[in-house]
């Protein structure tokens, strides 16, 4: 991976999965569009939303074809100039643009002989990576140039960029796709007014600096999910949604703050250059070059769940269990507690939430150990109660968790 083009090892990353796996934004898009059709969900193409109101009971949404939809609640994940924000009144402050990148997937006739990655020049950086037979993304960075809101994205804008920065255009021709962003960096005040919320480049926007506004926005909406299916369907209270912002918004004003850093190590200037030859020798040490790789890959998040132990708030390790997986326990999208230890007590405690949460019984596999004898998993992976190997479980916290995330218990427990 990399910090502004630093090269960041993460191999020995704390994952089940340590390395990237480029994957095109347009398949994720295919795949999660296939997933939503087969549970399910109703998508509406060209439906643009032109308003909505809002009451104590719903909300009903304006289509600018004159046509209305009344839903629970609103979402609005419309990008960064979302109309559901602004009709919402929830300001968007943060700093403007001050550079210009272009992006271009593109045939080149004379391709460099090997991938360049943001390579600087005295004009600015650039990338050109094979992306698949016969085709490259071309990326240009301009320091000295802001773009206007309505200035075309064209092959022969992107030619000028690569030529200036880089001296030859590589003999590009046959786009298939060009567009243009900025450092604009933008978070919205709250994530929620009423009925109303907000999610992905809504709710905040920033350079696409190594995929984490992808990782951002899907993580928005997973740990929004299940908290709206639960207060929808009269499982949990109303309140459990002001988590979401709670939960999300410090993780996005972390990453505005981590992009920041990184377009500003691209500048090609001497003292940017200096800085960058002392950062790339701090990333040298691991604990550095972990910490940075925990915070571009958004594996180190830890939410604020009431209690001291470090798994609490933090994404259960996808341990071998059993015959599977941790994580393919999660693909009902109910919350688990997980019994490594084989306590008695879990089965009284969690009998009033039977409904919501699976309770589990299994071993970890050899080299899996969690150093723990049970967890309780949200259906978003995160930690929400744990007692440790040995320790005696306190069951008045566990309760108090199930309430929290799950809402009341269906059947009155008793103490014993």
């Amino acid at each position: 991976m990399h910090f502004s083009a630093l090269r960041l090892d993460v191999s020995d990353a704390a994952t089940r999965h340590p390395y990237v796996l480029v994957i095109m934004q347009s398949e994720v898009e295919r795949l999660l569009e296939a997933r939503a059709k087969e549970v399910g969900v109703r998508l509406r193409r060209g439906a643009e939303v032109a308003g909505f109101t809002q009451n104590e009971t719903g909300v009903t949404v304006e289509l600018a074809d004159g046509s209305r939809v009344r839903a629970d609640y609103l979402v609005g994940c419309d990008g960064g100039r979302s109309i559901v924000r602004r009709r919402a009144g929830i300001n968007f402050p943060g700093t403007p643009a001050t550079m210009t990148a272009l992006l271009g997937d593109v045939e080149l006739a004379e391709p460099p002989a090997e991938d360049i990655f943001q390579e600087r020049r005295e004009h600015g950086s650039f990338s050109v990576l094979s992306f698949g037979p016969d085709w490259y993304r071309v990326l240009t960075n301009e320091f000295d140039h802001v773009a206007g809101r309505d200035e075309p994205t064209t092959l022969e804008t992107l030619r000028k960029a690569l030529l200036k920065i880089a001296g030859t255009d590589y003999g590009m021709h046959s786009p298939r796709w060009l567009s243009r962003h900025g450092d604009a960096a933008r978070q919205a005040d709250r994530y929620r007014e009423g009925r109303v919320l907000l999610a992905g480049d809504a709710a905040h926007i920033h350079f696409p600096a190594g995929g984490q506004g992808l990782n951002t926005g899907m993580q928005d909406a997973v740990n929004l999910g299940w908290k709206l299916a639960a207060v929808v369907r009269g499982r949990a209270p109303d309140r459990l949604l002001d988590t979401y912002e709670a939960e999300r918004h410090p993780v996005a004003a972390r990453v505005l703050q981590n992009t920041r850093a990184q377009t500003a190590l691209w500048r090609v200037d001497d003292h940017t250059s200096a800085l960058r030859d002392v950062l790339g020798d701090l990333i040298g040490i691991d604990e550095v070059r972990l910490r940075f790789a925990g915070a571009v890959t958004a594996t180190d998040i830890r939410y604020p769940v009431e209690g001291t132990d470090d798994l609490l708030g933090r994404r259960i390790p996808d341990l071998d269990i059993g015959h599977g997986r941790v994580y393919e326990l999660l693909h009902h999208t109910r919350a688990v507690l997980l019994d490594l230890g084989g306590l008695p007590p879990l089965d009284a405690v969690v009998t009033g939430w039977a409904d919501r949460v699976d309770l589990v019984r299994v071993r970890p596999a050899g080299g899996s150990d969690l150093g723990a004898d049970a967890v309780l998993i949200r259906p978003d992976g995160h930690v929400a109660w744990v007692t440790r190997a040995g320790e005696r479980p306190d069951l008045g916290a566990l309760r108090t968790a199930l309430t929290t995330w799950f809402g009341p218990p269906a059947v009155e427990m008793s103490d014993s």
